[in-house]
Order: C-alpha cells, then structure tokens, then sequence
C-alpha cells in the first residue's frame, strides 16, 4: 500500500487531549474495523480521491468486510444508523408527524352533513 504509507503518516497521539477544533493540522482518526460509519466514510474518501489510492483503499475495505465484524463502543452505537452506498441522506430533526402535506383543491373543508332523500 505504498499510496497510503507514503502519503499518511499514522501515530499514537502524545497526550489524552481533548479534540482541538481549531487546528487545521489536526487529524481526526477513524477505526474501520470498529465502526461501520467509519467504513462508509473510507468508501466516499475512495470514490473522491485520485485512482492509485483508490485502488489501495478499495483493497484495504475488500480485506476489512472479509473479516469478522468486530465493534468498539462508537461503532456499537452507529451500526443500527449505517445507510448503504447511494441512500438519501435522513431528515432534519422534524418528527414526522409535524410535516404538513399540501392540502388538495377541497381537502380541509367541512362536508355538508347528508341530508335525508325524500
């Protein structure tokens, strides 16, 4: 994988620190073989990314999916939310039951009560 190991350069973190958000030299590292979010986002890394790290990247998941599923606490928690490849993204925080569909030409009137035939 010489795409990956001469790009990327991977590392234990020095400290326990929190995440800092304004580093723009940060990492933010994900755990494929823990998440399957984090397998998803791999997958678009690798359909965006230029075609020789496309290719590693794309043997790497081949060999991680072979493998028995193991999951971390993050991953446990994400696995029931995992979409497949080209499933629309979910709603805003709306409840459904808040949505209001477009009323019809008549939908919201009244109905006249039957009147008896003669």
């Amino acid at each position: 994988m010489a795409e990956l190991t001469r790009r990327y350069i991977v590392m234990a973190m020095a400290t326990d620190a929190p995440f800092d958000m304004t580093d723009v030299e940060g990492v933010f590292v994900l755990k494929p073989w823990k998440d399957p979010a984090a397998v998803r986002a791999l997958e678009a890394y690798r359909d965006n990314c230029y075609p020789e790290l496309a290719r590693e990247l794309d043997a790497w998941l081949r060999t991680l999916k072979a493998g028995a599923p193991v999951r971390g606490g993050v991953g446990k928690r994400n696995e029931p939310f995992v979409r497949p490849a080209g499933a629309p993204a979910r709603a805003a925080a709306k409840p459904a039951a808040a949505t209001k569909s477009t009323p019809r030409s008549g939908a919201g009137r009244k109905k006249k009560p039957a009147g008896r035939k003669r």
